[in-house]
């Protein structure tokens, strides 16, 4: 077992009052007349070795050295006293009180209080003059007020730590939040560049494999020109997405965002790009003409629309798709439907299933209801995504 390693403050501590109270004893110097019961000399050193070797475990054993110090310093009164000894005590008293365990911080100060008391009733019983007053004050100066003091300190750094504590559980936080807001906006660039891209893409895909599968020239040349378009299209849409993504990151000003406006340039283009797999695009926009919604709604139904256009491109039957839009009940429906069970003609493009976790992801942030899967309709069997987003009526945009 090894015993706690002594403070080198306290060292310093024991030090000094040894050094000061052999100086005083040099000098004849006592805090008590010759009437004191043991006779002058260096029997007087005795408390003070006690005491000032108690310094060395003060912080380390400061009941022990209370205890100790409180026997040492009665002893002192029975010799010609010597003042560095009673000084001493007054810093175990403190110590006790700052390195003790928090019980014994609490009672130090109600115990020394009523020993002064005590001390001073006492002493006016036995001398029934003003002057036993003093004696109660050296008493609380060397007791009840370094007990206060310690206390007080005591406070004071545990105030210090909570409040370091604190800082540091906010800095955990900080960090948290910092972290989260990071997946948060790649997951959301994720979902933008898939978006994006995925679409033109899935076209490249389907008109490359037409134009390698088909020997027929001009087949093959309307594939290449379906290829340019959406492979200039593509770039210019990462292009201007890198482009958004630096400006943000100096301003403060938001991005301009695609809208419900563009859905039939959208749509031309699906029709494009899905007429050699047999595929048609309609679009029935049941929106009132002054209906004007939030920009973050805009911004999903565009995506969700952009999307499921695109898994058509990859996955649906010949037929037509139609693209629906309906306002009611202060809740926007987009509603998707494909052709679905059959095997269509042409090439297909594979598919990863991040789209639909991706509007999954965007519905889900402005708490709405997304549905996608296959349905019976007209006595055949289609694909439907369905999504409702809901807008408060104080966030509808005032229309122009």
């Amino acid at each position: 077992m090894t015993l706690p390693r002594t403070h080198r403050d306290d060292v310093l501590i024991g030090a000094a009052g040894l050094a000061c109270g052999l100086l005083l004893w040099s000098f004849g110097l006592y805090t008590q007349g010759p009437r004191a019961r043991v006779p002058a000399g260096p029997v007087v050193l005795v408390p003070l070795l006690a005491m000032t070797s108690l310094a060395f475990v003060r912080r380390t054993m400061p009941r022990t050295a209370l205890l100790a110090g409180t026997v040492a310093v009665v002893a002192d009164q029975f010799t010609r006293g010597n003042l560095m000894t009673v000084v001493m005590f007054a810093d175990i008293v403190y110590a006790a009180v700052v390195y003790g365990p928090p019980a014994s911080a609490r009672r130090i100060p109600v115990t020394t209080g009523l020993i002064t008391i005590a001390v001073t009733l006492g002493f006016l019983a036995w001398f029934r003059e003003p002057e036993a007053l003093l004696i109660g004050v050296v008493t609380a100066l060397i007791t009840f007020f370094p007990a206060i003091t310690g206390a007080v300190v005591r406070n004071h750094r545990q105030a210090a730590d909570t409040a370091r504590l604190r800082a540091e559980q906010t800095a955990l936080l900080a960090e948290m939040d910092r972290r989260q807001a990071v997946i948060a906006e790649r997951s959301r660039m994720a979902r933008e560049l898939h978006d994006l891209v995925a679409g033109h893409l899935s076209a490249i895909a389907i008109h490359s494999t037409a134009a390698l599968s088909l020997d027929d020239p001009r087949t093959s040349r309307d594939a290449l020109g379906v290829i340019r378009e959406n492979s200039v299209d593509g770039l210019a849409e990462m292009r201007r997405l890198i482009g958004l993504l630096r400006d943000s990151a100096g301003h403060d000003e938001p991005a301009a965002a695609p809208t419900l406006d563009g859905l039939d340039a959208l749509v031309r283009q699906a029709g494009m790009n899905g007429s050699a797999s047999g595929l048609t695009f309609r679009l029935v926009d049941d929106r009132a003409p002054d209906t004007a919604l939030p920009a973050p709604v805009e911004l999903a139904a565009y995506r969700i629309v952009q999307e499921s256009l695109t898994n058509t491109l990859k996955h649906a039957d010949a037929g037509e798709v139609t693209v629906a839009l309906q306002w009611a009940d202060h809740a926007l429906t987009v509603e998707v439907t494909s052709p679905y069970g059959a095997v269509r003609p042409g090439p297909r493009a594979p598919g990863s299933g991040a789209g639909l976790v991706g509007m999954r992801e965007r519905i889900a942030l402005l708490g709405g209801v997304f549905e996608a899967g296959p349905a019976e309709e007209g006595g055949g069997r289609i694909w439907r995504v369905r999504a409702e987003l809901p807008v408060a009526e104080d966030d509808k945009e005032p229309s122009a």
